[in-house]
């Protein structure tokens, strides 16, 4: 699989002269997926149900919204931490500051280090590949790194269909 990328050109805004430079952005294609579509990849790789792991991360998800509303962390080992994150407004006096003060709350996750895409990985399941979308179906993968060692245990080929 390769990720979707567009060149774009940003200008900085604070200095009028500068005619900008392109920089590769890249680009969410089609529809997200939901516990579905993650479920029935999972059934693949395991002899439960797709009902069985749908289920499981329907409570998964419950779950997580418990322990975050607790004001703990979620740690899942070999995948990443999440934690509650606020924007709030400052309030020159500490006696001012409270919870009023919160505009927002949302959830922050900090990938471990064996689930954060490489960019050059040595592995094909790791290694990334990008396409540049101006070039359609007959645009080439780009790689970064080192070409990927086809012994090395990598990515077998097979293509999952979203279903978009």
């Amino acid at each position: 699989m390769a990720v979707p990328y567009k060149k774009i050109l940003r200008k900085n805004p604070q200095d009028k002269t500068d005619t900008g430079k392109y920089y590769p952005q890249l680009i969410t294609q089609g529809n997200s997926v939901g516990l579905d579509y993650i479920a029935d990849i999972m059934q693949r790789f395991s002899s439960l149900s797709q009902g069985d792991i749908k289920s499981v991360l329907d409570n998964f998800v419950e779950a997580m919204r418990i322990a975050l509303a607790s004001g703990v962390s979620v740690n899942i080992t070999d995948f990443g931490v999440f934690r509650l994150a606020v924007k709030a407004e400052g309030r020159e006096a500490k006696k001012d500051c409270s919870a009023k003060c919160i505009k927002s709350v949302n959830i922050s996750f900090r990938p471990s280090t064996s689930v954060k895409p490489v960019l050059a990985g040595t592995r094909g399941a790791t290694k990334l590949q990008f396409f540049d979308i101006e070039k359609g179906g007959n645009g080439e993968l780009e790689e970064i790194g080192e070409p990927t060692d086809p012994g090395a245990g990598g990515d077998d080929g097979e293509v999952i269909d979203p279903g978009f």
